[in-house]
C-alpha cells in the first residue's frame, strides 16, 4: 500500500470521527487523534491537509454531492461513504496535482476495505460524474 493511499485512510478515520461529533474544525481532536494513528509526517501532513481542506470546503463539498447523488440525501448516505465523497471530491477540485482517475481509483479502493458492498459502486458513479462536469480540464 502506498503512503498516500494510507494518509487517504487516516484521513477517512479522522472526517468520520468529526462527522460522528458535528465537529467543523478539527483541530481540537488533533493531538489525539494522531497519537492513536501514528503514521510517518508526510502521510500525517497529506492526510491532514485533505481533512481541513475537506472541512473547510464542506458546505460547498456536500452541495455538489447531493446534486450528483440522485435520490441520496445526505443523511441517508453511509458515514463512510458521505465521507469518502467529501475526501475524493475535496481532491477533484484543489489538489490540481492529484490526476482526476487517481482521486476515483483510491476513493473506490477505500470504499472497497471500509464501506458495504454497495459502497465502490455508489462512490464510483458520483465521482465519475463529478469529475467529468466539474473538473477543471
Amino acid at each position: 500500500m502506498g503512503k498516500r493511499r494510507k494518509a487517504r485512510e487516516v484521513a477517512l478515520q479522522f472526517l468520520y470521527q468529526l462527522d460522528q461529533t458535528g465537529a467543523v474544525d478539527p483541530t481540537p481532536f488533533e493531538e489525539e487523534f494522531w497519537a492513536r494513528h501514528p503514521v510517518d509526517a508526510d502521510a500525517r501532513a497529506f492526510a491532514a491537509s485533505l481533512v481541513r481542506g475537506a472541512k473547510a470546503e464542506q458546505k460547498k463539498i456536500d452541495a455538489i454531492i447531493a446534486e450528483s447523488a440522485e435520490h441520496w440525501g445526505l443523511e441517508r448516505m453511509a458515514v463512510v461513504d458521505r465521507n469518502i465523497l467529501r475526501m475524493a471530491i475535496f481532491e477533484l477540485l484543489y489538489e490540481p496535482d492529484v490526476p482526476g482517475k487517481v482521486a476515483i481509483n483510491e476513493a473506490i479502493e477505500i470504499a472497497k476495505k471500509f464501506g458495504t458492498a454497495e459502497s465502490s459502486r455508489f462512490i464510483n458513479g458520483v465521482l465519475d460524474r463529478v469529475h467529468r462536469e466539474l473538473r477543471p480540464a
